[in-house]
């Protein structure tokens, strides 16, 4: 236990001269140094918070408002018609303070006032101007004049340099929609669903529900709506996250992948070492609150940062009734699995982050250790990939004290999470397009007992060098996460490096103290809980079927050209594609951000309207090519029209849900809300946006290209479909479904969807795209820099 010894400070032993007292120096120094640094960030986050509290005016401004106040004075005005002479009549009379120091008090008392309530009126203008959402209906090229002067005026109330958190403030709560709007909604997006028995069904329920239950509900959440600042976040994180006592794992996370055609390296220990320190770097960045705030891209109009506090440090733990989201300040290390081994890994050294290569060495260090797992130790993630109720138990009887509680402690409390696989993946082999399918269930689900499956997001990094993440869904939405994994492989590869032999670069500090095994003391009870939470979370893996694959016949670009939006062109695609595999439509989930509001999250895009089933029918139904276009344009537009009313708060479910769950809390039944929220999602979508364009030169390096990420199926009977439209000529599918289900295949739909978007591109533009060689099977090529 060499470790256990240098975390001692101090020795002594008793003998008969008296007491033996040994300091170790370096552990004090070690403490000393901790502590430093652990001030340092208090003091950051201190200054920061008064920054940010100030926003948009500055600390300095206030310097400047007491100087005008006292110039003013000065020239035997008063600036503040007699408020200053009654501040001082006020004051506490000394006899050391002469009338003129009382009155230079008095005068700075009342700046400050004045310093604040100006920040308070710049705050609620901002707030007022961010309120505005009108821009984002005009035409695309086409700014009104009041847009025009909104924008300025944006601008002007803004400030300079702000904090990643700056905005957070003056952000706009999410606004109430009405109930009538929100059925009437509801009831024109599941029209093209329904024959006409079952929609005056629905529509009768929907008149009963206006006309008693409803408007009751929805008082009660106009109350909440005046008193949170998001009447939806709150509750959706609860209830549809952390409440859910199925597995995780396939149902809830998701995934992102490396570069496409490259591998940096293929050496497995510095491609972690990199990655790592990556990792680390944008984390001091968030604690600094140096990164820019996120805005909707050619804006400026600054998104909600919230979600980026949980991103490090941060577990789900879970409980019998409901799991419960845990964050620590700070944690100076990471846990890594390997083998079946657990280990903690300090990434912090005297105060200092260890550099890349030093992290390769510790990396390394884990892959030589011969040492076996404990008994019981190897499947024991399982426990974190099955029935959340299960393991809420095992962790009460089994892990609540002693030397398990110390060793689960270190793995909850880490930083991140990060898994050393014994396989290679990547697009590689003679079938790189099954490799690639291969790729996305190992990062998904693993072997089902090499992932963390708890913590807020686990990096796994492959034997040949590459690598990806999995991410739990419940303390944020995927572009929070992919915004840190674009700075981490834009770092590793442009900024970090490698040297000629495949190795971080830099020198390693070979007194670095060993990775620490963690050990457990697993009973036989306890084994057999892992074991049935493995069969259950290999059952659900081994149904899940995966298909990803890169379209490069064309991309956004050439759909630009058409003059349609490059989402509602996919989301046509699929509503087509979907048609020809099942010969009917379904009820579509597509992800929309409301982050334009405090404390935002997601909203639905039901991307499945009357327009676009009518579109789907005549192009299906032979109608004459005018008819066709005609009919694809009017559906392109109804789907912007219902994706810019989801951002802005006037979308349909999450509104729906929120009554749904107000009348469980009052104990009344809905029949209506019991109907809509009981529907199948079988169409599942998502897009993945590349949100930090500048850290990547597609132009130079084409081939620095990651191939986005995705996620399970929601329905048993239904399909999961992420895409991402890389630069101008790329379009990545993720599609998945489940074996289970004899109506569905991965595959066979991902033809559809290449047939699909031919035939809607000579269907706008009368031609057909060059052929290209299939980009699934270009070879990976692997750089060493």
């Amino acid at each position: 236990m060499a470790e256990a010894h240098q975390a001692v400070a101090f020795q002594f032993t008793v003998t008969p001269e008296g007491i033996d007292l040994q300091l170790s120096h370096q552990a004090l120094s070690e403490i000393y140094l901790s502590g430093v640094r652990s001030w340092k960030k208090r003091i950051i986050r201190l200054k920061n918070s008064v920054i940010t509290g100030v926003y948009p005016a500055s600390p300095s401004s206030w310097l400047f408002v007491v100087i005008a106040i006292l110039a003013t004075m000065y020239t035997r005005s008063d600036p503040s018609m007699g408020l200053i002479a009654k501040i001082q009549e006020h004051l506490p009379v000394s006899q050391s303070m002469s009338s003129q120091c009382q009155t230079v008090v008095s005068a700075v008392l009342f700046s400050t006032m004045l310093w604040l309530l100006l920040i308070f009126t710049m705050r609620l203008c901002l707030k007022q101007l961010l309120s505005y959402h009108r821009w984002m209906f005009e035409s695309h090229g086409k700014m009104s004049n009041t847009t025009k002067v909104w924008v300025a005026l944006v601008r002007i109330f803004s400030g300079r340099k702000p904090l990643l958190y700056s905005y957070q403030g003056s952000l706009p709560n999410l606004p109430l929609p009405t109930i009538k709007d929100t059925v009437k909604r509801y009831l024109e997006s599941v029209r093209p669903l329904m024959d006409d028995t079952k929609y005056e069904s629905t529509n009768k329920l929907a008149e009963e529900f206006l006309g008693s239950l409803g408007n009751r509900l929805q008082w009660y959440l106009k109350l909440k709506s005046l008193w949170a600042a998001n009447y939806v976040s709150d509750w959706w994180e609860e209830y549809v996250y952390l409440r859910g006592r199925s597995p995780i794992m396939v149902n809830s996370n998701y995934y992102g992948m490396d570069f496409l055609f490259v591998t940096p390296t293929p050496i497995q220990a510095a491609r972690a070492g990199n990655s790592i320190h990556a990792f680390f770097l944008y984390r001091r960045k968030l604690n600094k609150e140096e990164i820019k705030p996120s805005r909707i891209p050619g804006t400026v109009i600054p998104l909600c940062a919230a979600q980026c506090e949980r991103i490090f440090n941060t577990t789900r733990t879970p409980g019998e009734e409901t799991d419960v989201l845990q964050h620590w300040q700070d944690s100076d290390y990471i846990a890594v699995y390997h083998r079946g081994r657990y280990f903690r890994l300090w990434v912090y050294q005297a105060g200092r982050l260890l550099s890349p290569r030093e992290i390769e060495f510790q990396i390394q260090r884990i892959l030589d250790d011969p040492s076996p797992p404990s008994e019981g130790e190897a499947h024991l993630g399982a426990l974190t990939a099955g029935d959340r109720i299960p393991w809420a138990k095992a962790r009460t009887n089994f892990f609540s004290t002693g030397l398990n509680k110390r060793s689960l402690d270190c793995i909850e409390k880490s930083a991140f999470f990060v898994t050393l696989d014994d396989d290679e993946q990547g697009m590689m082999g003679d079938d790189p397009a099954a490799s690639l399918d291969n790729y996305a269930k190992s990062l998904l689900h693993g072997k089902c007992y090499d992932r963390w499956f708890d913590k807020s997001f686990s990096m796994v990094f492959y034997k040949n060098g590459k690598c990806g993440i999995n991410a739990e869904h419940s303390w944020a939405d995927a572009p929070v996460l992919a915004h840190v994994w674009e700075y981490a492989l834009a770092t590793d590869s442009f900024q970090l490096g490698y040297n000629t032999e495949g190795h971080c670069k830099g020198e390693v500090d070979s007194s670095l103290p060993k990775p620490q095994k963690l050990n457990w003391e697993i009973s036989p009870e306890c084994e057999e809980q892992i074991s049935m939470s493995l069969e259950v979370a290999q059952k659900l893996a081994d149904d899940i079927d995966f298909h990803v694959f890169s379209f490069q016949e064309f991309g956004k670009g050439r759909v630009k050209k058409c003059r349609i939006s490059p989402d509602a062109f996919i989301q046509l695609t699929l509503q087509l594609a979907y048609f020809r595999e099942q010969g009917n439509f379904c009820l579509t989930y597509e992800a929309s951000m409301t982050r334009l509001f405090r404390e935002g999250r997601t909203e639905t895009v039901r991307s499945c309207s009357n327009e676009s089933s009518a579109f789907v029918r005549a192009f299906e139904g032979g109608e004459a090519p005018e008819v066709c276009r005609r009919l694809f344009r009017a559906a392109s537009e109804k789907h912007q029209l219902l994706y810019r009313l989801a951002m802005t708060g006037s979308g349909i479910d999450r509104h729906l849900f929120c009554l749904y769950v107000v009348s469980k809390y009052l104990g009344v039944e809905s029949p209506f809300l019991k109907e809509v929220l009981s529907e199948p999602w079988r169409l599942s979508t998502s897009q993945t946006a590349v949100q930090q364009v500048e850290l990547f030169d597609l132009v130079n390096y084409p081939e620095y290209i990651s191939c986005g990420g995705g996620f399970g199926p929601v329905a048993d009977d239904g399909y999961g479909v992420s895409y991402s439209l890389v630069g101008e000529n790329m379009i990545n599918f993720h599609i998945s479904c489940k074996h289970s289900c004899p109506q569905t295949d991965a595959h066979k739909f991902g033809c559809q969807i290449k047939k699909a978007l031919h035939d809607i591109l000579y269907l706008l533009s009368g031609a057909q795209p060059e052929p290209k060689k299939s980009e699934a099977c270009r070879p990976e090529v692997k750089k060493d820099q």
